[in-house]
């Protein structure tokens, strides 16, 4: 057993460590209001809101191995209503000690007011910016998270990370940001004339508010945490955040 083992450790030496790359890179015409799926595994997923009709998808390919780096492979189906993005890795061998699959990184380019109806990614960086359409539905299950100026119904779900919620100055609409935080903590940047209301949770961790000298209420648990307020009057706009075991903390980013 133990020689095994050592041929296990040797074959793995003998592959090259150093990471080779392949890019990836297409331009598409789409509708304004299209709905778009985005499904990668370990990487990074950036997606910037733009006023154009057209989707423009750069990847770049990581493994440690020519033929893994061929393996991998990015699906882009393009329909009248509806596009779907989806990175396929190669299945990763059961005897390995070490990952060496392979990572993506993918920048995509869309119409602001398209729709995300589901961006899920495993393992890496979760980044939206400028989305005013219909709706974002991120799912992340480890890393960091990050929605900027995004005017939309937004559901963004963490298992286990970081979130970033950030806005550079603040327009009138009616909008939700909803977000999930398993393990965790939480950020959300508002400029000081930000009105929403405002949801702010722990059931393990503190929360804190720059807005008003929000009241915090303790909970049953000793370690649970909530603010529920309404900041400049509340407008249309509501920010609900909770983390199961971690910080939420709202900054008033230009006092």
């Amino acid at each position: 057993m133990v020689a095994v083992l050592l041929l296990s450790l040797a074959g793995c030496g003998s592959e090259s460590n150093s990471v080779l790359e392949e890019t990836f890179e297409q331009l598409y015409t789409v509708q304004p209001n299209t709905d778009i799926s985005i499904q990668n595994h370990d990487g990074a997923v950036l997606v910037y809101g733009s006023n154009t009709n057209k989707l423009q998808v750069h990847a770049t390919k990581r493994a440690y191995s020519r033929t893994r780096l061929k393996e991998i492979a990015i699906d882009v189906s393009v329909q009248p209503t509806s596009v779907s993005i989806n990175v396929k890795l190669p299945p990763k061998p059961s005897w390995a000690l070490f990952d060496r699959s392979g990572t993506v990184d993918c920048t995509i380019v869309i119409p602001a007011t398209a729709n995300i109806s589901l961006l899920r990614l495993d393992a890496g960086e979760v980044f939206v910016d400028g989305m005013h359409g219909r709706s974002v539905h991120a799912w992340l299950g480890n890393g960091l998270m990050v929605a900027h100026n995004c005017f939309t119904d937004c559901d963004l779900a963490l298992q286990h990370g970081n979130l970033s919620l950030s806005y550079d100055w603040w327009g009138p609409g009616r909008f939700t940001i909803q977000a999930d935080i398993g393990r965790g903590n939480a950020w959300a940047f508002l400029p000081s004339k930000a009105a929403f209301y405002l949801v702010a949770e722990t059931v393990r961790g503190r929360v804190a508010s720059d807005f008003d000298d929000a009241p915090v209420a303790r909970a049953a648990s000793a370690r649970a945490e909530k603010i529920n307020t309404s900041v400049n009057g509340g407008g249309e706009a509501a920010i609900k955040v909770r983390t199961a075991n971690g910080d939420v903390t709202i900054v008033e980013a230009n006092p």
